[in-house]
C-alpha cells in the first residue's frame, strides 16, 4: 500500500473526528465533543497555527492524520514544526502511512525554512518508535509537564 499526504480540508470534520476518536482511544484519551468541537476549530481558524493533514490510501480515504504547529526556537534562532499527533488506523499500520505524513512534514518544514520537525511519544509506543527510529534521530532530552 502507498499513502498520498494532503492537508484536511475545512468539509472533513466528520471524516477527521472518526480518525481523531481513534487516536484518543489508543491513548485512552476519550474525545468529547467539546474537546473535538475545539481542535477542529483551530485547525479550520488560519490564525491559530494548528494545521492538520491526511495520509490517504489509493481510493483516497483518509487512514491517519497528523496535527502540527510551528513553534519558537530561541536557543537556535530558528523556528521549527511541532508535530503534536500522529494517528494511523491499526488496518493501515506498516504499509507507509506514518512515513508518508512524516516525509510530508520534512517537506513542508523545509519549505517553509523551518529547522527540524519536533514530537515526542509514549515509551511504550514500540511500534511507533520502530518507525521514528528510521527516519529520525532520537534526542538526549527528557520531557517534563508542569500542571498549573
Amino acid at each position: 500500500m502507498t499513502a498520498d499526504v494532503r492537508r484536511v480540508e475545512d468539509n472533513e470534520f466528520f471524516t477527521w473526528l472518526d480518525l481523531y476518536a481513534g487516536y484518543g482511544e489508543f491513548y485512552e484519551t476519550p474525545i468529547t465533543d467539546e474537546k473535538a468541537l475545539l481542535v477542529w476549530s483551530w485547525i479550520t481558524d488560519p490564525a491559530s497555527g494548528v494545521e492538520a493533514y491526511f495520509a490517504v490510501d489509493e481510493e483516497g480515504t483518509p487512514i491517519g492524520i497528523a496535527h502540527v504547529r510551528e513553534f519558537a526556537r530561541p536557543l537556535d534562532g530558528s523556528k521549527g514544526l511541532y508535530l503534536d499527533d500522529l494517528f494511523v488506523v491499526p488496518d493501515a499500520r506498516g504499509a507507509g502511512a506514518g512515513t508518508a505524513l512524516l516525509e510530508e512534514l520534512r517537506t513542508v518544514a523545509k519549505d517553509r525554512g523551518l529547522s527540524v520537525v519536533r514530537w515526542i511519544t509514549a515509551k511504550d509506543n514500540q511500534e511507533a518508535r520502530k518507525l521514528y527510529d528510521r527516519v529520525a534521530e532520537k534526542t538526549k532530552w527528557v520531557t517534563y509537564d508542569l500542571v498549573p
